[in-house]
């Protein structure tokens, strides 16, 4: 694969197996394992920006500060700040794990991450419509007193589990430090960026940036980043190897590579499951509006076999 470099994009939830196994030392030791995929990459020559999903992360966050706010009277911690702070913690597991993987290889690389806000539209029509639910689930008198001490927080009854809260997921439209992250790669540098979709910031009326409550799709920002720094090929993993049309049907069928007019009437046709695989669908054929470019749809531990054409779901204009 002649390429410069890649964008790969990692999933929240691969960080966390199974319930039970969330630890930090857990979410590490799956990082680790993820990070050998990617130093197989490198050591073929590929260089790599990574991105990364928070869901579950942003969850233990925000269910840490509300039990901190209830039994010790501490500051409840925005959710835009939980964005920030699991942005650090998992760029540090991932970097962190790179880099030891790196010296065990032999491989002179070093790795960076970078804190990274990205900005959307105040507005975006997401905001006028939140639903993407967020940390924890609540009685009908708990969801009550949640509301009271947050008036701006908007709540819904979730499939019978209980009450969550549900925040808006409005389109992003500029990476703030995408010149960073372009200068971190020049020189040579593995780049963790982006993570958890990135920091949601909004443009004020003195042009001065302000962090705002909302979730950003990973695969979204994932895709902007991969366009914004002219990355040849855009990398999305997630847990199974190959994207299916008809999938769990006796009609069910892997796709190997297809061109984004056919993935694009697949979706139309309804294949892809709105919560997991059609934005990652969108994602890309948004990354796709340029000759040359191409997506890799495939699981974490096909990445090596994928970029030589031997796994994954390949998307070309």
């Amino acid at each position: 694969m002649n390429k410069k470099f890649v964008v790969v994009a990692i999933g929240g939830n691969s960080l966390v197996k199974d319930n039970g196994r969330d630890s930090i030392r857990d979410q590490y030791e799956a990082v680790c394992e993820i990070a050998t995929n990617i130093a197989d990459m490198v050591q073929e020559g590929v260089d790599v920006v990574v991105t990364h999903g928070n869901g579950p992360q942003v969850g233990f966050e925000l269910r840490r500060s509300e039990v901190a706010s209830e039994v010790a009277g501490m500051n409840a911690v925005p959710l835009v700040n939980c964005v920030a702070d699991t942005q650090g913690g998992i760029g540090y597991l991932i970097q962190q794990a790179l880099t030891n993987e790196f010296i065990k290889r032999g491989i002179s690389k070093k790795v960076a991450t970078v804190i990274t806000q990205v900005e959307v539209s105040k507005e975006d029509p997401n905001f006028g419509a939140p639903s993407k639910p967020v940390g924890s689930f609540y009685t009908a008198e708990q969801a009550e007193e949640m509301k009271q001490a947050n008036p701006e927080w908007v709540l819904v009854e979730d499939s019978g589990r209980g009450y969550r809260r549900v925040v808006p997921s409005p389109q992003p439209i500029d990476i703030v430090e995408k010149d960073a992250i372009k200068s971190l790669i020049q020189t040579g540098y593995v780049v963790i960026a982006v993570g958890g979709g990135g920091i949601p910031v909004i443009k004020t009326e003195n042009n001065t940036y302000e962090g705002i409550d909302a979730v950003i799709d990973k695969d979204f920002a994932t895709s902007l980043l991969a366009e914004q720094v002219d990355a040849e090929a855009l990398i999305i993993t997630t847990g199974v190897p190959r994207v299916f049309v008809n999938f769990g049907t006796p009609e069910q069928k892997a796709l190997e590579e297809v061109s984004a007019d056919e993935i694009r009437t697949y979706a139309d046709q309804g294949h892809f499951p709105k919560g997991s695989m059609l934005p990652k669908i969108e994602a890309s054929l948004n990354f796709l509006n340029k000759p040359g470019r191409k997506v890799i749809i495939t699981n974490p531990e096909s990445l090596k076999e994928a970029i030589h054409k031997q796994a994954g779901t390949h998307i070309i204009n």
